[in-house]
């Protein structure tokens, strides 16, 4: 059944994390923490190299920011970054990087164009593809140069990887059951590219990430 899942269209189910209180949560915050390091920096790396070149100075509004991992590590590559971590969970945002900002991504609170980039990471598969649209819209309004985002590449081994590797890198329950309804509800290159040719973004692009079960997007916006 989860190959299946893992091979057919997208499946949206709830999540536990989502309404747990900080404090039965924070180990599974930093599991998810622990898996953009393995799985999410060389993705950022690649998506940003076809972007930005590495003395530039850009902004960024990291939408759905958490702890605003990904760009503490893309600064080091990129110190010119000038980057504001928005949530709409304010627990999410305490280990994060200032400047940071709670708000409802669906409504975010900055005039148009008040970002060369709106970046989100592993954001999106929560979301209905109606939905998708819509918040990828909402980050092209903001958003001066373009719409950046890396999500979840559906995937059986994906599926299975982290109820698979429990025993070895001791993973917490929360994780393990959240970890396979993601990877249902993730997305292939084209579904993404889709999503934002319909949100309005100009000639989308989405590319995998082979086993770092990744997948980047770019969509520049209408100047």
């Amino acid at each position: 059944m989860g190959f299946m899942r893992a091979m057919g269209g997208r499946i949206i189910r709830p999540e536990i994390l989502d309404d747990l209180a900080l404090d039965r949560k924070r180990r599974s915050l930093e599991d998810l923490t622990r898996l953009n390091r393995q799985s999410g920096r060389r993705p950022l790396r690649r998506l940003l190299e076809q972007v930005v070149r590495p003395n530039d100075a850009f902004t960024v509004l990291d939408i759905g920011a958490a702890s605003g991992d990904l760009w503490r590590y893309a600064r080091e590559l990129y110190p010119g970054a000038r980057v504001t971590s928005l949530d709409y969970r304010p627990d999410h945002l305490t280990p994060a990087p200032c400047p940071r900002v709670c708000a409802d991504a669906f409504r975010i609170p900055f005039e148009p164009r008040s970002y060369d980039f709106v970046f989100s990471s592993l954001f999106l598969h929560h979301f209905s593809d109606d939905e998708i649209v819509r918040l990828l819209s909402e980050m092209a309004r903001v958003a001066a140069r373009g719409v950046l985002a890396i999500d979840l590449y559906r995937h059986p081994i994906a599926y299975y990887f982290v109820p698979v590797t429990a025993w070895l890198y001791g993973w917490d329950p929360i994780t393990v059951h959240d970890g396979p309804i993601s990877v249902e509800a993730a997305f292939r290159p084209a579904e993404l590219e889709a999503l934002a040719g319909q949100a309005g973004l100009i000639q989308p692009e989405a590319w995998s990430h082979g086993w770092s079960f990744r997948v980047s997007l770019f969509g520049r916006v209408k100047e």
